[in-house]
């Protein structure tokens, strides 16, 4: 029987997503220019339908499992 090893007590943080992927689907899903912080309300802030929101996390979660896809495994 093998012994079981115990989880680590601090998981290590999740890769980041590349920047482009992250404007590209804020800019094709949500109307959103860019997500960098501009420093005004008007510009920081929208107004997202859930439908739009929802387009958005799809993108997001097929972006992530291509780039799954395509790293070599060990």
């Amino acid at each position: 029987m093998t012994p079981i090893k115990p989880r680590s007590s601090s998981p290590s943080k999740p890769a980041r997503a590349p920047a482009e992927t992250l404007e590209r689907v804020a800019r094709e899903e949500m109307n959103v220019e860019t997500l960098k912080t501009r420093n005004s309300g008007s510009l920081d802030f929208y107004e997202v339908a859930v439908w739009q929101l929802r387009d958005a996390l799809e993108a997001a979660y097929q972006a992530g499992m291509r780039a799954a896809s395509n790293t070599p495994t060990k």
